[in-house]
């Protein structure tokens, strides 16, 4: 298959639903001009949409052909996006640049930036109610993205983060820091997926297995491209990892071996998808190319 096509047009698809999205709001009456603006200026800054992708490449996995998994599919890069205004402000990780633009922060205000954060979280919730599904279905894609993205997930992962930066995890925490704050709602794209299509407990269980590999992969590469990538590739600043004393795969194991430790992932999470045919063919070269990505 042609990934770069494939991503392409899945991209634009997701897109398109956002930016609707956030242009409808701005003809809600009780929902502030300036709180918009934040909200589209992070939004709409040129993500590559991994997550709502891996939804959607997912969904087609387990035999889903409609676009009734958009709303579940966006309501992912909701979740991220304020995940990424709010790791961003001076309390967090205290960043300047996102996507080669200033952080949120730096162009509305500390405030402004919470809010737009709290803004798109709730609304994710609001997007997933419109889509066509069970109501069953839309209960179990609710309790997955709330776990993913919640105490028991992504907030839960960057809390230990913050809470050891200057002290050195063991590797039982650094394991828990990186499946949880940026491997859990990863892991929920793929299953949210499966869900919305009504995959079989076993197409089920290797989407699972695909998800926590990929997920758990897709931080590794992050660790070493903050040490071996530049501003211009990452669109942010390098090397911030190790000035805040931040635990990390390279910190913890090296960058050889953490590239070894991401090869290994990768290969795993393709072997996990031996249950299918060609349909989970493009969640396989995404695996691949979150493997070689350079930004």
């Amino acid at each position: 298959m042609n990934l770069n096509h494939y991503l392409k047009e899945k991209k634009k698809a997701v897109d398109l639903f956002l930016k609707h999205y956030i242009t409808s709001k701005k003809n809600q009456k009780d929902c502030p001009p300036h709180l918009v603006k934040a909200m589209k200026y992070a939004l709409m800054a040129g993500g590559k949409r991994v997550r709502p992708i891996l939804c959607i490449a997912s969904y087609e996995a387990v035999g889903g052909t409609s676009d009734n998994i958009l709303p579940a599919a966006t309501a992912l890069e909701l979740i991220h996006t304020y995940s990424l205004i709010h790791d961003d402000l001076p309390a967090m990780d205290d960043d300047d640049f996102r996507r080669n633009q200033p952080t949120t922060h730096k162009a509305f205000g500390e405030a402004a930036a919470i809010l737009a954060g709290d803004a798109l979280l709730t609304d994710a919730f609001a997007i997933i109610s419109e889509a066509e599904a069970a109501p069953k279905t839309l209960i179990n894609v609710i309790k997955e993205l709330s776990f993913g993205s919640g105490p028991g997930g992504m907030v839960g992962g960057q809390a230990v983060d913050i809470m050891l930066e200057g002290k050195r995890a063991n590797k039982k925490e650094l394991h828990y820091i990186h499946t949880h704050k940026t491997g859990a709602l990863i892991r929920a794209s793929v299953r949210i997926g499966a869900i919305m299509g009504t995959a079989s407990p076993a197409k089920l269980k290797a989407l699972t297995e695909f998800g926590e590999k990929i997920g758990l992969a897709f931080q590794v590469i992050d660790d070493i491209l903050d040490i071996t990538g530049t501003k211009e590739e990452l669109g942010k600043s390098t090397g911030a990892d190790n000035e805040r004393g931040k635990n990390t795969y390279p910190s913890i194991f090296g960058l050889d071996s953490s590239k070894d430790i991401a090869e290994q992932l990768i290969n795993e999470s393709v072997s996990a998808l031996t249950i299918f045919n060609h349909k989970a063919e493009a969640l396989a070269e995404i695996a691949r190319y979150v493997l070689s990505r350079r930004n």
